[in-house]
Formats: C-alpha cells, sequence, structure tokens
C-alpha cells in the first residue's frame, strides 16, 4: 500500500504548499483539493500543476470532492465537474471523488436513489470519456449512501458503469457503525481508494469531520482495517484526510510530517 494525504488535511494551505509539505514528509501521492486548484488555476495554466507535481515526484491520485445531486444547483455542479475532468485529464490525475446529497424530505429513498442513480450515469459517461474513473464516498449517517455497500448499489441502479467505485473511509465508517466486514464484501476491482483517519471515544451522534483525529490517535482498530486490506491484496492509496483546525493552525511541515510519521507506523505494526 502507498501513502497518499489529501489538501483537507492542510485546509487553510494552497496547493503549491500542499504538494511541497507532502513530498517533503515522503508520501507516495496526493489528493488535491478542488477549491485549492481552481485557486490555483486562477493565475495558472494546468501545465503548471502538472510541472509542480512532477517536479515533488508525487502521484496525483485524485481530485475532490464533488457533490453529486439531481436535487439542487444541477447545473452548476455539472459544469464545476466537467471543468475538473478537463483539468484531471491535463493534469494526469485518473481519479475524482464524488459524495452523493442527503435525501430531500419531499422524497422516498427510492425516488430520491433513482434521480441519484440516473444523475451518476451522467457524470460517470463524461468522466469515461476522459478516462477518469470516479470514487464514491459513502458519509458517516447519511440518510443514503451511509457505507460502500450503499455505494455498490448505487453503482448497480446506475447501470454499472466500469469507471465508478467506492471509497473506504475510516471515520465515515465508523459514524455510520457499519463494521470491517464491508469492506471484506467490497470487490477488489472497485475498491478505489481508502481514507485513513481517527477518531476520538465520543457518542457516535456527537462526532464531527472536525474531531478526526492523526491515525493511531484513537479508538478505530486501524491495524485490522490494515491487516484485512493486506489480506485482500489491496495495493492502492492510503489517503490520511482529517478536518481538525487545530491541525490546520500548525506549520503545514509540521503537520504533515506527523501525518506520514503515525500512518507509516501503523503500517509497520
Amino acid at each position: 500500500m502507498k501513502l497518499a494525504i489529501n489538501g483537507a488535511t492542510t485546509m487553510p494551505y494552497s496547493l503549491e504548499e500542499d504538494i511541497t509539505a507532502a513530498a517533503a514528509a515522503g508520501f507516495a501521492g496526493i489528493e488535491l483539493w478542488w477549491d485549492k486548484v481552481k485557486d490555483c488555476l486562477e493565475t495558472k495554466a494546468p501545465e503548471y500543476v502538472r510541472l509542480l507535481l512532477d517536479r515533488s515526484g508525487l502521484e496525483a491520485v485524485a481530485i475532490c470532492p464533488f457533490l453529486v445531486s439531481p436535487f439542487r444547483n444541477q447545473e452548476a455542479l455539472r459544469k464545476d465537474f466537467e471543468l475538473a475532468v478537463r483539468v484531471a485529464e491535463e493534469i494526469e490525475c485518473g481519479m475524482l471523488v464524488v459524495c452523493p446529497d442527503f435525501q430531500p424530505a419531499s422524497l422516498s429513498k427510492e425516488e430520491a436513489l433513482q434521480r441519484h442513480a440516473d444523475e451518476l450515469a451522467w457524470y460517470a459517461e463524461r468522466a469515461a470519456a476522459a478516462g477518469i474513473r470516479l470514487a464514491i464516498e459513502p458519509i458517516g449517517g447519511h440518510t443514503l449512501v451511509p457505507g460502500p455497500l450503499e455505494g455498490l448499489a448505487l453503482i448497480q441502479r446506475a447501470g454499472s458503469p466500469a469507471n465508478v467505485g467506492v471509497l473506504f473511509d475510516t471515520f465515515h465508517n465508523l459514524r455510520s457503525g457499519i463494521g470491517n466486514d464491508q469492506l471484506e464484501q467490497i470487490p477488489l476491482d472497485k475498491l478505489y481508494i481508502v481514507h485513513i483517519n481517527d477518531s476520538p471515544d465520543l457518542p457516535l451522534n456527537e462526532l464531527k469531520d472536525a474531531d478526526r483525529v492523526y491515525p493511531g490517535h484513537g479508538i478505530i482498530p486501524l491495524q485490522e482495517v490494515i491487516g484485512l486490506l493486506r489480506r485482500r491484496g489491496y495495493s492502492g492509496h492510503l489517503s490520511v484526510e482529517i478536518f481538525r483546525p487545530d491541525y490546520w493552525e500548525r506549520p503545514i511541515a509540521d503537520n504533515v510530517r506527523d501525518a506520514y510519521d503515525y500512518t507509516e507506523k501503523l503500517l509497520k505494526g
């Protein structure tokens, strides 16, 4: 398995700072935060981002996140997504991470899922034309896609596009009360990426993204997750994604180095 870092872990910092710090810490890959990419592209061409990545030796694992929603701002969301597909193609990033919207109160779950599936099929078709994969990220406590099995069911409902798989996030998995048995049920060719993070010991209904902590600093049995991934033959990226404000306030080099060191320590057992 290869280590990556997600731009949410260093949220206040720029894309350039993210890339520099991730490479210095020893990460093999990086998930580019889309808002940071857009900020960079206000004054630079995509070729500049590609050059930054080439010089750093980092793989652009994914660009994230993108909301898939047939319920609100559909035209704007689609336009933003199409721009991201073009950018991903130009910087040679082969994956975008997409997140489902919540079920509107005015729709039944069946109706909401079908409309979501139709929208996902549209996204998948546009991404496939550029050779881009989509990773669906289940969200902890989500009304429609709280776990990877619901993500797989949504893919099937969308017509089983070949370029769509799921993301497994250890924190969201905890918040949804899902055991590691779901990880065993994901076909390996549909497990596109794993987000690794940890959680304090709080009631599940009180947990927020801002509560996440470095791997190994909480209660999630991450060694079990890593062991299961190894037994299954997963060789993709483990990407550290943490939304903790007090980590953001640290110097980026210290934050990213600790994210790498703590995750590497878990991998070494």
